[in-house]
């Protein structure tokens, strides 16, 4: 009698592939190189392998993937050389707080002792401090286990990149399948510390509320809103917000806060509260005295981020997630006497001219956009001009890098259409930002995403003209970029493109690019003169 053929034992690649389903991950992002081809071949029909061109791309729309779907994107890159190159775009996901789950090739584990050509020597070490957990298994049948844990924690709040790096030859050894676990999100805040700070907001004579991007991240915009109205606070946005966790038409609303000490502080002097809430105490820029800390004003802070709690100089911080923590904070308000502030008041309508103003240049842009697209934007010189005229509508409608690095906003456009394939995505980009990563127009055009790119063309880093003279010195070298064609390069690689250099063209192009069935590059040509970021150094 014949033996029945042995059943096939499951793999590493099997286990690794059936957590990614189980967790929701329908799209893996990559640039293949030979130490991933192991696990790229056979590649599974329920699964999208979103290829980018660079590495640094990939990061970027794997993070704009995961904020706008709020699960953990998945990335596959090659060895030391890639994760290198993507380096960059990991320091914005972990400034972002935004979940990623890297996985990277190593060669095969018979050879490492040998230095053998691709290594990644101690490959764990590499990405720190910038991933919140970070390992290479000492065994293959080892691996499917060490990737669950990099997904769970890298969306346990605050959320964040994690890295696995897996040699060539592990996932095809034999692996016991690894079952999918539920693990709550959620840290409800201390009733103590929040009843103490609902008796000092019902007590304050002119509080304040500043609010950062851990609201708009936590999906708890109209609950902050309610907790404003009810309190009856100004409410500013914290320095470098990179969404937008308030509407900003919202009669309350007070404006934005520098990132100097002494213009946030200045910003802030007539209130006698502070309540930060969904962000740091605070980001600043610039060297400056923050007289906010000097014991005149109470501060108290709403933070899901151990780390950001531990850092602030002075007042109270609640460590819990935003939604127990508004809501609670919502039940304990009592309904107050204060008069509602007055929010701030909008600049009148920009004029058209030649040279294109910016400012005229964003309202057209804003006006012309739909109503429930969203902005992902990496303008740093234009962004004053941007919050006066462009004002967002809260809730998952505004994205930007919260580390300051460019590369990440286009890449990150691609990754937020591919999540939101029913909204036009609306990538607004400085010309020196554009290029550290414009080849993630060629996957954009390659999947004829719903996705605009307009780009502010000043001819130059408009941010380092301005911190020139902001600091006051002089004949600083390659802050000129003289020559760039977007629309050359956007339709090499497969995408409408126009240039427009009169105020006159402006609103034809806009409404051409916005309603495109497809990829659209505005290239706007706009007067070079230079924003200032920053008051003068007296």
């Amino acid at each position: 009698m014949s033996k029945k053929p042995a059943k096939a034992s499951t793999t590493v690649k099997d286990a690794t592939f059936a957590l990614l389903r189980a967790f929701g991950v329908k799209k893996v992002f990559g640039n293949p190189g030979s130490t991933e081809l192991p696990f790229l071949s056979d590649w599974p029909d329920d699964i999208d392998y979103v290829l980018g061109l660079q590495e640094a791309s990939v990061i970027g729309m794997a993070d704009g993937y995961a904020q706008a779907t709020r699960n953990a994107g998945f990335v596959n890159l090659h060895s030391a050389a890639g994760v290198g190159n993507a380096l960059g775009n990991i320091y914005t996901a972990h400034r972002n707080q935004t979940p990623l789950v890297i996985t990277a090739g190593q060669q095969a584990r018979s050879i490492l002792p040998l230095q053998a050509f691709l290594q990644a020597e101690r490959a764990s070490e590499f990405p720190r401090p910038y991933v919140k957990y970070s390992v290479e298994p000492a065994r293959a049948e080892d691996v499917p286990s060490a990737i669950a844990r990099a997904y769970y924690v890298a969306m346990q709040p605050p959320c964040g990149p994690t890295f696995v790096s897996v040699p060539i030859d592990d996932w095809t050894r034999p692996a016991q399948p690894v079952e999918a676990r539920q693990v709550s999100r959620e840290l409800g805040p201390d009733p103590a510390a929040m009843k103490s700070l609902a008796a000092a907001l019902t007590a304050a004579k002119h509080p304040a509320l500043v609010i950062g991007p851990g609201v708009d991240r936590a999906q708890a915009v109209d609950l902050m809103v309610r907790v404003a109205e009810k309190s009856k606070a100004a409410v500013w946005v914290s320095p470098f917000s990179a969404r937008c966790s308030f509407p900003e038409r919202h009669p309350q609303f007070a404006g934005f806060l520098h990132a100097s000490p002494g213009q946030l502080s200045d910003a802030l002097r007539a209130h006698d509260l502070v309540v930060v809430i969904g962000a740091p105490v605070f980001t600043f820029h610039v060297e400056g005295h923050a007289s906010i800390f000097d014991g005149e004003t109470t501060l108290f802070q709403i933070t899901d981020d151990p780390t950001a709690a531990a850092v602030t100089p002075s007042g109270t911080s609640i460590v819990a997630t935003m939604k127990p923590a508004l809501t609670l904070l919502l039940d304990l308000l009592p309904e107050t006497k204060r008069t509602a502030p007055a929010g701030r008041v909008l600049p009148p309508k920009p004029s058209a001219a030649d040279p294109i103003p910016v400012e005229y240049l964003l309202d057209a842009l804003f006006h012309a956009m739909p109503d429930d697209a969203a902005l992902v934007e990496e303008a740093p010189s234009h962004r004053p001009a941007m919050q006066k005229f462009m004002s967002m509508r809260g809730q998952d409608s505004f994205y930007t890098m919260a580390s300051g690095g460019l590369g990440w906003s286009l890449p990150a456009a691609v990754g937020m259409a591919l999540g939101r394939p029913g909204v036009r995505t609306v990538c607004l980009i400085g010309d020196g930002s554009a290029m550290y990563s414009i080849q993630a127009l060629w996957t954009a055009a390659q999947r004829k995403l719903p996705l605009t790119v307009v780009v502010i063309n000043n001819s130059g880093y408009g941010a380092m003209r301005s911190f020139s003279q902001v600091m006051q010195v002089r004949n600083v070298p390659g802050l000129e970029l003289p020559g760039i064609d977007f629309v050359k390069l956007a339709e090499g690689m497969g995408c409408d493109a126009v240039r427009v250099s009169k105020a006159s063209e402006l609103a034809g192009a806009l409404k051409r690019g916005l309603g495109y069935d497809g990829v659209s590059l505005i290239e706007v040509m706009v007067d070079s003169a230079v924003p200032l970021l920053y008051a003068k150094k007296s």
